[in-house]
């Protein structure tokens, strides 16, 4: 019988044992002297360029990029442990706990109907747990703020607080609208700005009752953007013109060409 470890498990216990290695009295000057907040920067950079590849399902990237977002979190629990706060184990341990405690109907006798009853069930249990904040205190404040509304709109409707359909909300998205037109009619810069933060947060809700991650969405037009962009000046360069001696009338039309050739 074969009682040799996992791949996976020898693996991972190397990394850990490279983490302590590079922290060690012997080992890298630059990691030796990184801190949580020194590492903030880099661990938001590695989960865009994992996001980015999911994007673009560039599967061998992904994989790469997936290693260097790991890297972080053992790095984050070694300076931890130096610390005396708390070690890989206990970051695991809670994890798998956590996992078996919301997931009642798979590792309990609890049943459910389909994945939007899991999403209460998880939030009700949520809630139910000592030491927990208040429900939409658990959505992070740094995250971008499309991405924070949809996170919030999402925790509310999951006990309960939604429309029942996607109506209501399409004359939400109207009313919202109607606000800012007046408030621009006014000239109200602070009423503008208040108007339209409530219209972008209908526009979140709208997004989500038809199933679209608003800031996925929004990332997809941004990068649509720019290579339509990047065609209207490749065009005016091959006709030795450049983007400030173009009229828009010139720019709109190799735009409406970009549509059709890209």
């Amino acid at each position: 019988m074969n009682n040799a470890p996992p791949e996976s498990s020898s693996e991972f216990a190397r990394l850990l044992d490279i983490m302590r290695r590079l922290r060690g009295p012997d080992g890298c000057p630059w990691d030796r002297e990184q801190t949580h907040r020194s590492l903030r920067p880099y661990l938001l950079e590695e989960t865009y360029e994992v996001l980015d590849s999911l994007d673009r399902e560039a599967h061998g990237e992904l994989k790469k990029e997936l290693g260097d977002l790991l890297l972080h979190i053992v790095f984050h629990c070694q300076l931890a442990s130096e610390e005396k706060l708390f070690t890989i184990e206990d970051v695991l341990r809670g994890i798998n706990e956590k996992l078996i405690r919301r997931h009642p109907h798979v590792f309990g006798d609890a049943k459910v109907d389909g994945p939007r009853q899991v999403e209460r069930q998880w939030e009700q249990i949520k809630l139910n747990e000592p030491h927990r904040p208040r429900l939409l205190e658990g959505v992070p404040p740094h995250q971008p703020a499309l991405n924070r509304a949809f996170r919030v709109q999402e925790k509310a409707a999951g006990v309960g607080f939604d429309w029942p359909d996607v109506a209501p909300v399409w004359l939400k998205v109207r009313e919202e609208l109607a606000e800012l037109e007046a408030e621009v009619a006014k000239g109200d810069g602070a009423g503008i700005e208040h108007e339209f933060g409530d219209l972008l947060f209908s526009m979140v809700n709208l997004a989500r009752k038809l199933g679209t991650n608003p800031e996925d969405a929004l990332r997809q037009s941004v990068e649509k953007f720019i290579a339509r962009f990047g065609y209207i000046e490749e065009r005016l360069m091959s006709q030795g013109k450049s983007l400030h001696d173009s009229s828009l009338e010139e720019m709109d039309a190799l735009w409406e060409e970009s549509k059709r050739e890209l």
